[in-house]
């Protein structure tokens, strides 16, 4: 190496000491007065215009007075650089001054560093705007995040599927928040890779930067989005430092609105580019650590990125370039705008309610930029706007939407994926649009079947908002402002034991609680024609059915000509963690079976599952036809529902989280006599709130707990026939961490509220 340098620059080298790099090898050279960096390329026609272009770029700031960058050093013949064989490969070789200092990466950050930062970026790309160069504004290059696209390829290489679907997220919020704003963002050559390990320090100011080898013609913007996403993804509070650099860039080279929009998402996408590249890196060459030197951070500040509100972003941004913040419309007149078109009876949630404006995974965003931990929503199963669910729907959308009289690949694509959830007798089913219409159906085809109208209930039970669903859902038609029982419904009471008579959950109160049904079934004139329960009674408080007891009811059920309906509206699709359905904890097998609200993540869409027998009885009366019930879109988004269970194993991290969180409340409940009863299993858990050691339901307090948390940022909910049970039902990609911080936040209410009390 040392004669290459000598016979091409007449440098007598005293020592070359390899550098890490990525594509090229990097050296420093010494001499008895002066510092170089070498840099090598394998030789490409391709390589040798940018490697040419980059020598241009600096030697135009040379030009331009630009401080801290390098000057590219002639060889003999007076080029910037030259052709040489090493080690019998033809390379592409420079030469560079040496820049002192220490590296941003390696020491502390103060807000001064960072504010140094903002006005060197801004000065360089001021003098860049005047620069142009038609090889780099040809070049596509995978690091620039305008082309985010191109780092696609790379996703499969990211080995934990909830790692890929974060990062999926981000891809497909930048093709909802970015792309369509392209055209009205600035353009301009830039340094393009603003790391923590190019740019050099010297006390509290930055001193240089170097490698341009990632210099692209981009988005302007881009510059600040790569210096925020490098300098504060170790941060605890990333959107503080950014604002920093914001503030003192705009200072020196304003920055627009339009820009401060879009940014968010310009460094989400930064960071989905870094991991991207690190993951393939890992499987193609896993020794390269200069591949990886950032990959943890990066992922730590995706994650962290996840959980801040776009909205608190922009806010925060715009505040920093000094932009007033935007202004949504107070909850006041949006509840008041609510009833202008709407009946006050359908309510809403809290005694403050929430202005919603986005959602992801467990989190939900309002529109003041608050961030809520959803531990409450049962509905987006696999997680709020999950981007395989997303595209899913957006794909089939596109292609094909239609109702049900034509043939079509994903109806019978998506309903051999189901029926392959149920047992073999399970093996027909009925689409329609929601658990409500499913229960509707359900009765219908019992009625049919059976040829009786009666059916029994289970006591605080809930199916539904038809009137048929209603007329079978106690914890309606009971109300002091339902309809009342109807002649033909038989109410079993609810096997609770916690509240009940029987309260020994070894078998033993479930077989007791299923004798007082069979004795209704006895009692009763005429034969019951279906017997519908949920396998924990939701509006009964999260109550799960005492063990065993379909075991004893179900045969019974049957040998007098009934049919067995399972509602899973809520239980389903794993949730329940050790089964992928409610029922199987009791070792019984349904007749039918309904669905609804998990089964496409919020698209509306149920169904009916049952056996051949019953939809052989129903095929004999009059058509069936939903016109929406199964139609192309809703059955793409139920089948990629059911793959992201499987690809991210949500059910086991239902079972295991579930269990965690279970035993945290369970915590609560040695330390506080408020907490009556803990129960459920996976993530559909109940918390009864109950008078200090009674059994006396305090509602009050529960209602304190759930609106303190929902002040908090946190969304649970309550139930039960006192509106006193906690109940809490998240998304299946609720972490023990969110776990841990829910049960955490009503630790401290608790414990204020005694405080309190005692006072």
């Amino acid at each position: 190496m040392k004669s290459i340098l000598h016979e091409q620059f007449g440098i007598n080298a005293t020592e070359v000491k390899r550098l890490s790099g990525l594509d090229n090898a990097n050296y420093l050279v010494e001499t008895k007065s002066e510092h170089y960096i070498f840099k090598t390329y394998p030789y490409t026609q391709d390589t040798l215009t940018l490697v040419e272009a980059e020598n241009e770029a600096l030697l135009f700031l040379q030009n331009e007075g630009q401080k801290g960058t390098q000057t590219p050093i002639p060889s003999k013949n007076q080029n910037y650089s030259a052709l040489v064989l090493i080690d019998g490969r033809e390379c592409i070789c420079r030469m560079l001054s040496y820049l002192d200092g220490e590296f941003l990466g390696g020491v502390p950050h103060t807000k001064e560093l960072i504010q140094s930062l903002g006005r060197f970026l801004a000065r360089l790309d001021l003098n860049l705007q005047n620069f142009v160069n038609y090889r780099i504004e040809a070049r596509k290059l995978k690091w620039d995040i305008l082309h985010l696209d191109m780092s696609k390829q790379y996703l499969e290489h990211i080995p934990d599927k909830k790692d890929r679907s974060i990062v999926y997220y981000y891809f497909k919020q930048y093709e909802e928040n970015v792309v369509p704003f392209l055209p009205e963002l600035r353009t301009s050559i830039i340094h393009n890779d603003a790391n923590e390990w190019n740019v050099l320090v010297a006390g509290e100011e930055v001193s240089g930067i170097i490698d341009f080898g990632d210099m692209a013609h981009t988005l302007l913007i881009n510059e600040l989005a790569i210096a925020i996403t490098y300098s504060c993804y170790d941060k605890e509070n990333p959107l503080e430092w950014a604002s920093i650099l914001i503030r003192s860039y705009h200072e020196i080279l304003a920055v627009q609105e339009k820009e401060l929009e879009v940014l968010y998402y310009l460094i989400a996408a930064r960071l989905c580019i870094s991991v991207c590249n690190s993951a393939c890196a890992r499987d193609e060459n896993g020794d390269n650590e200069y591949a990886f030197v950032s990959e943890k951070y990066a992922w730590q500040m995706l994650y962290r990125w996840l959980a801040i509100n776009p909205i608190a972003a922009e806010t925060s941004f715009r505040r920093a370039a000094g932009f007033p913040a935007k202004k949504p419309l107070p909850v006041e007149k949006m509840l008041s705008k609510r009833y202008e078109h709407m009946s006050s009876i359908l309510s809403v949630s809290y005694d403050n309610p929430i202005y919603m404006k986005g959602a992801a995974f467990q989190y939900m965003y309002d529109a003041y930029g608050n961030t809520f931990l959803d531990a409450y929503n049962n509905i987006p199963h696999v997680g709020h706007t999950h981007p395989k669910v997303v595209e899913a729907g957006q794909r089939q959308m596109a292609k094909l939407n239609t109702n049900t009289r034509y043939l079509y690949d994903s109806l019978n694509e998506y309903a051999e994926k189901l029926l392959a959830k149920f047992p073999d007798s399970l093996n027909k089913v009925f689409f329609v649009n929601s658990g409500s219409a499913a229960t509707d159906l359900a009765l219908r085809m019992a009625t049919v079947h059976t040829g009786h109208e009666k059916i029994m209930v289970m006591e605080h039970g809930y199916h539904g908002n038809t009137r048929a669903a209603i007329d079978v859902s106690y914890y309606k038609f009971n109300n002091p402002k339902g309809s009342g029982k109807k002649e033909h419904i038989v109410v079993a009471p609810i096997p609770d034991t916690y509240r009940g008579r029987y309260t020994n959950d070894n078998g033993s109160a479930g077989k007791s609680y299923a004798e007082e049904a069979i004795n209704l079934i006895e009692n009763s004139e005429t034969p019951i024609g279906a017997f519908i329960s949920e396998p924990v009674i939701g509006c009964g408080g999260q109550v799960p059915l005492a063990k065993g007891y379909l075991k004893h009811l179900y045969p019974v059920i049957r040998k007098q000509g009934g049919v067995c309906i399972d509602d899973e509206v809520q239980t389903g699709f794993g949730r329940m963690g050790d089964h992928f359905w409610g029922y199987e904890a009791q070792e019984v097998v349904p007749d039918m079976v309904i669905l609804g609200k998990p089964m496409a993540n919020g698209h509306p869409m149920g169904a009916v599952v049952c056996t051949s027998d019953i939809a052989a009885s129903f095929e004999k009366g009059v058509e069936f036809f939903s016109s929406f019930g199964g139609n192309p879109v809703s059955c793409a988004i139920a089948l990629s529902v059911l793959e992201v269970i499987e690809e991210e194993n949500l059910q086991e991290n239902a079972k295991i989280v579930g269990e965690y969180y279970k035993s945290l409340f369970a915590a609560l409940q040695k330390k506080y006599p408020c907490v009556g009863d803990v129960r459920g299993s996976g993530l559909y858990l109940g918390v009864e709130i109950v008078k200090d050691n009674s059994m006396d339901p305090d509602t009050e307090l529960a209602q304190h707990i759930k609106n303190e948390l929902r002040n908090r940022y946190i969304l649970i909910s309550t139930d039960g026939p006192y509106d006193s049970v906690l109940k809490t039902k998240p998304p299946l990609c609720f972490s023990k961490e969110d776990a841990f911080i829910t049960v955490e936040q009503i630790d401290k209410v608790l414990n204020t509220h005694y405080k309190t009390k005692v006072l």
